[in-house]
Parts: structure tokens; C-alpha cells; sequence
């Protein structure tokens, strides 16, 4: 099935903030969704291209669809310069340095399959760090005057594993190097007076 103007399928990409498995609202306020950031090398310059053109082409759509026949001045993309900063102002993180840096979500849990094509259903196998091909879908939309392009997940392939982000400790992690530990019989094992008769734990008196 060919590919519509809006939506790509990417390279290999590193996933970063995870929500494959259960949906996630960054607040309380907010709707669950599915979703997960990609970390998309700068050197994959195919991938870069094919999601430049996939938004213009939502721009173009959203023209006539969201927009009333006239294109914003500025419409606000969804993808962010990893060696930058943040919407916030702050630096990205470590793992972002040399990548695009892209958010995609749906409402709708989307599969996540190995690279045979089956579907992965151990959870722990799914996790931010790990590597994929990713299918996204770009939209325009009109929020409360705020105009720009959205960016939908589809389907996620996982090709391999790498170090896991966020802090999930494996336990090659934990337990790969020496540590000084003592053995189970090095330890102070208590001693025993004999013949001392028992104090009331109450008056402290010998009973």
C-alpha cells in the first residue's frame, strides 16, 4: 500500500520516552496517549528529507482543510535540533546530541513488532533506549489559534537493543562488576553468654 504526501517511514531511529505499551498524559489535565520521542540521526539524511517533505505536504493540506485557504506566516513543526534547546530554553539531553528530535503519538495503541514482523508482546522488551523504524503520520491542526503540524505514530518496529534511557537498570548493569562484598560468613555472627539468667526487659531486674 503506497504512502500518502504526510506520511513517512523512517531509518533506524533511537526511541526515547517510551509509551508504547500503556497510554500516558504528561498531567492530569491532559488526554492518555500513546507515545514516544524519537532520536533521529543527523546523518541519516534520507529520513530527514522524506519528513521535511511529509510536512510540507500536511502544510498544504492543512491550507484547505484546517486553515480557511491561508497558509500561517509561522506554523509551528514538530521536530526540534537536538544539539539546541528545548521549547523550554533548557539543553536537551546527552542521548539527543546529533540527532533530530521528534514526538509522535495516537490514541489508538499501535503494534510493535520485531523485525520478522511478529508482534512483541513481552513488555520488557519495549523501553526507551531500544532501536526502530518508525511510521508517522504529519497533520495540521488549529488548537485555540495555535497553528502548526502534528506528527501521528503508527507502527513500530524494534531492530535491536541498546542501553536503556531513563534509568532502567539491567542486571548486567548491576551485577557486571566486582564489588567488595563480603561473604555471608564474614560477617559478625552474635555471641551468647552462658549461665547470665534473663532481665525483665520491663525493670531491667534479673528474673
Amino acid at each position: 500500500m503506497p504512502l500518502k504526501p504526510t506520511q513517512v517511514v523512517t531509518g533506524e531511529v533511537r526511541l526515547s520516552y517510551v509509551h508504547l505499551v500503556k497510554p500516558y498524559a504528561p498531567n492530569p489535565q491532559a488526554e492518555p496517549k500513546y507515545s514516544v520521542t524519537l532520536l533521529i540521526p543527523k546523518s541519516d539524511a534520507a529520513t530527514k528529507q522524506r519528513i521535511d517533505a511529509a510536512i510540507q505536504a500536511a502544510i498544504e493540506e492543512g491550507v484547505t482543510t484546517k486553515w480557511g485557504g491561508r497558509r500561517p506566516p509561522q506554523p509551528a513543526i514538530p521536530i526540534w535540533d537536538g544539539d539546541g534547546l528545548r521549547q523550554n530554553g533548557e539543553p536537551f539531553g546527552p542521548e539527543c546530541k546529533g540527532c533530530w528530535v521528534l514526538t509522535a503519538s495516537s490514541k489508538q495503541k499501535q503494534d510493535v513488532v520485531d523485525t520478522s514482523l511478529q508482534p512483541i508482546l513481552d513488555e520488557t522488551q519495549i523501553y526507551s533506549g531500544m532501536y526502530a523504524r518508525v511510521a508517522l503520520n504529519f497533520f495540521a491542526y488549529d488548537n485555540a489559534g495555535k497553528r502548526g503540524i502534528g506528527c501521528g505514530l503508527g507502527p513500530v518496529m524494534k531492530t535491536r537493543d541498546g542501553e536503556p534511557l531513563g534509568g532502567r537498570l539491567t542486571a548486567e548493569a548491576v551485577f557486571g562488576e566486582e564489588i567488595d562484598v563480603p561473604p555471608f560468613a564474614a560477617y559478625a555472627q552474635p555471641t551468647y553468654q552462658q549461665n547470665v539468667p534473663p532481665v525483665n526487659p520491663i525493670t531491667g531486674q534479673p528474673m
